[in-house]
């Protein structure tokens, strides 16, 4: 666990995890060693470099969670000088921390490629999260909805809809009909930059993402869509 990507009042004490099941999980899928370095190792007293991320990680998640993205590319970047990878993997649920540490390779000369996994989902399209365990049963249910507002987004770029507060306002009145969810913010992006789009063209690769509040549990997700030609 990385304290400095959590802020005041954010769960970083109560975040579930298990080193011993990570541990199992990684070794069962072929993982021959697992590097865990305590936070005290991470960040001796004293310490206090960090990584600048720029604009690009105070939109969205950074807008919600100052300081967050400073806190992830400082401790990735450590965990790049300390273990010197070819390849590093990361979700693609977290689509904007990808972006950032695509930024920061590419201009702090990592040498290391960096590559997205898929969104893994339950069956009803819920993409799986550690919070997930937090959410009742009526909202685990309703949290169906995000992934619903992702398809309705995809269904009306491919209808040929280009306004993109249309596609928002249509994900948003979907959520607010069948959830009790409350929505933080639901963008429609440039995929390298993360620019909002007032108007799509033909070719643009971009991302939809939005961050939803299930009482005390923040879940996102997202998805990329390449906009067709008409």
């Amino acid at each position: 666990m990385n304290p400095t990507q959590f802020g005041p009042g954010e769960d970083f004490e109560r975040y579930p995890r298990d080193l011993h099941r990570d541990c199992s999980l990684a070794f069962a899928a072929g993982s021959d060693m697992v590097f865990a370095p305590s936070t005290a190792e991470m960040y001796p007293d004293g310490f206090q470099t960090s990584v600048d991320v720029g604009t690009i990680g105070e939109v969205l998640e950074g807008k919600s969670r100052p300081g967050h993205f400073k806190g992830v590319a400082t401790v990735v970047a450590k965990l790049f000088h300390l273990t010197r990878p070819h390849v590093a993997v990361f979700g693609s649920k977290d689509a904007q921390q990808l972006t950032v540490l695509r930024a920061m390779v590419r201009d702090l000369n990592f040498d290391v490629e960096i590559i997205a996994a898929p969104i893994v989902r339950e069956a009803d399209g819920l993409a799986l999260s550690s919070r997930n365990v937090y959410l009742s049963a009526d909202q685990r249910m309703e949290a169906a909805a995000l992934y619903r507002s992702l398809r309705l987004a995809e269904s009306r770029v491919g209808e040929g809809i280009r306004d993109a507060r249309r596609i928002i306002e249509e994900m948003m009145a979907l959520i607010q009909d069948r959830s009790s969810g409350i929505v933080d913010y639901i963008s429609v992006a440039n995929q390298d930059t993360l620019e909002e789009y007032t108007v799509l063209t033909s070719g643009d690769r971009i991302l939809v993402s939005l961050a939803v509040r299930f009482g005390k549990t923040r879940l996102i997700d997202n998805c990329s869509i390449n906009v067709p030609d008409r």
